[in-house]
C-alpha cells in the first residue's frame, strides 16, 4: 500500500525527526509548519537528498480551513493520506497555576487540543477504511505538571481522551489511533518554557539518568503507525526514560 503521511510541526524537534525516519521507511511525507518555512523546507531538502519524497506545507493546524487546505495539498501532491501524526504543540514559560492568565490557557488548548480535533477529523471523514493515527501526547499528561505547565499537561490530557475515545469509534472502520508521550527529550520546547537547560537539572530524577533524543521519540511513533502494529490501538508508549 502506498503510504502518505502528514507530520504536523514537523519542522523541528519531534516532528522534524519523524519526518525524516518515516521518509525512509517509504512514506511520502507531507512536512507542515505553522511559521518557520525555511526549517521546514531544510527538513523536505534532506529527505529528498537522501532519495525520499517529501514537501511542505504552511498550515495553521488550529484553524480548520487550513487542516482542510493541508489535506487537499497532500492529495494533489501525493494521493490520499492514509497516516497522520498530530505533533504541533506549544508551551508557555514555566508558571505557578494561579499566574496563568485565560489568554495563555485559551492558546495552549487552541494550538494543542483543537489542532489535534481538526486533523483527525479531516482524516477520518477522508478515510473510509484502514490508515492509522499517532497523537504525540506528554509525560505532564500523568504528572500533571505542577509549578510548570498545568496548562500544557491539561492540553495532553485532553488528547489522551481523544485518542481513546476515537480509537473505538474508528476501530471496526480499520484505523488505527494511538499516542506516544513524551518525556524528557532534547528539544527546543525546554527554550520555549524559558529554561533551555531543563534536562540537565532534572536528570538525576530520571530512572535512566538523561533525557531523551527526538529520534527515540520518532521510532515509538513509526512502530505505531506500521504493520507490525497492526492489532494495537487506544495504546500510550511512554518514551520518558521510566519517569
Amino acid at each position: 500500500m502506498k503510504k502518505v503521511v502528514i507530520v504536523t510541526g514537523g519542522g523541528r524537534g519531534i516532528g522534524a525527526a519523524t519526518a525524516k525516519l518515516l521518509a525512509k521507511q517509504g512514506y511520502q511525507v507531507c512536512v507542515n509548519y505553522r511559521v518557520n518555512a525555511k526549517r521546514a523546507q531544510a527538513i523536505v531538502a534532506e529527505i529528498m537528498t537522501a532519495g525520499g519524497q517529501a514537501f511542505s506545507v504552511q498550515a495553521d493546524v488550529s484553524c480548520e480551513s487550513d487542516v482542510v487546505a493541508l489535506f487537499d495539498a497532500t492529495e494533489r501532491q501525493f494521493g490520499p493520506v492514509t497516516h497522520l501524526v498530530n505533533n504541533a504543540g506549544i508551551l508557555f514559560s514555566q508558571s505557578a497555576f494561579a499566574a496563568i492568565d485565560v489568554e495563555r490557557f485559551q492558546k495552549v488548548m487552541l494550538a494543542n487540543v483543537t489542532s489535534c480535533f481538526l486533523c483527525c477529523r479531516e482524516f477520518i471523514r477522508r478515510n473510509t477504511s484502514t490508515g492509522a493515527i499517532v497523537n504525540v501526547s506528554s509525560a505532564a499528561a500523568r504528572t500533571g505538571s505542577p509549578f510548570e505547565y498545568i496548562d500544557y499537561a491539561a492540553s495532553k490530557g485532553a488528547i489522551d481522551t481523544l485518542t481513546t475515545g476515537l480509537s473505538l469509534e474508528v476501530a471496526a472502520r480499520g484505523i488505527r489511533v494511538n499516542a506516544v508521550r513524551p518525556g524528557f527529550i532534547d528539544t527546543e520546547m525546554h527554550a520555549d518554557g524559558g529554561e533551555p537547560n531543563r534536562i540537565e537539572r532534572l536528570a538525576s530524577q530520571i530512572p535512566l539518568q538523561r533525557g531523551g533524543t527526538p529520534l527515540e521519540v520518532a521510532n515509538s511513533i513509526a512502530w505505531l503507525l506500521s504493520d507490525d502494529a497492526s492489532y494495537v490501538t487506544g495504546s500510550f508508549i511512554d518514551v520518558a526514560g521510566g519517569k
